[in-house]
């Protein structure tokens, strides 16, 4: 007599937001890089969504895919209105700074977390200050950041932390942030990424490099399995 097997786990809604992140970005950032005109004009369309909520900008509802995060494996629950709106925000904050971050950029602005390359959002600001001292300044913004009232003064708040990095041609893990700024929208969220983002700013000691080292896309580029990294 054999017996049921059990139902496939689920992946958490946060990994799920940043897979779905990874895929989206993957395609469009490859298309902005050659120069292909369909990625070129999403990413104008997303830019002009930066800093704003999800639903006041009704020209990216037929671009921002999200029939992955509406369908369910076998066995599975399909998520909840909250958790849906709650993936749909982060989706959102995170394609949309992506693109303001791209915009004009000659190499990826988004790359996956490494443990050899720390792509979070603490490690990020960190490489704008000198290897032998902190940037009061910059500390502060993201101090800022994480104590946002809400998901639009948080998503306008990185926006200026995205515009220091910009400038730099530093890059970001924005699955990561994707699953973060999901994470961030329940009870106990905004204390525990937090506590990520500070362990990602103390892990990045290394000084910046002489010439940027991203100018070629990471093979990893879709790869999901840092994703969960706490150290991020």
């Amino acid at each position: 007599m054999t017996s049921a097997s059990a139902p496939p786990a689920a992946a958490p809604v946060h990994q799920r937001v940043a897979e779905l992140t990874a895929t989206l970005i993957g395609s469009w950032q490859e298309g902005y890089l050659n120069d292909r005109s369909q990625a070129v004009a999403a990413l104008a369309r997303l830019r002009r969504g930066a800093g704003r909520e999800a639903g006041e900008t009704p020209d990216l509802w037929n671009l921002i895919d999200t029939d992955a995060l509406h369908t369910s494996a076998a066995g599975t629950r399909p998520l909840g209105e909250q958790q849906l709106a709650c993936a749909e925000n982060a989706l959102h904050a995170a394609l949309t700074l992506w693109a303001f971050h791209q915009q004009s950029r000659g190499a990826p602005m988004h790359r996956r977390h490494t443990r050899e390359r720390p792509g979070g959002l603490g490690a990020a600001v960190r490489r704008l200050m000198p290897a032998d001292g902190v940037d009061e300044p910059v500390r502060k913004r993201l101090v800022r950041a994480g104590t946002a009232p809400d998901l639009v003064s948080l998503t306008q708040r990185l926006r200026d932390i995205v515009a220091l990095l910009r400038r730099e041609d530093i890059p970001l893990d924005y699955a990561l942030l994707a699953g973060q700024l999901y994470l961030w929208q329940w009870p106990d969220g905004p204390a525990a990424v937090r506590r990520r983002w500070g362990r990602s700013f103390h892990e990045q000691r290394r000084p910046r490099p002489a010439s940027d080292e991203n100018t070629t896309p990471d093979t990893d580029e879709n790869s999901t399995s840092d994703t969960d990294k706490d150290a991020s």
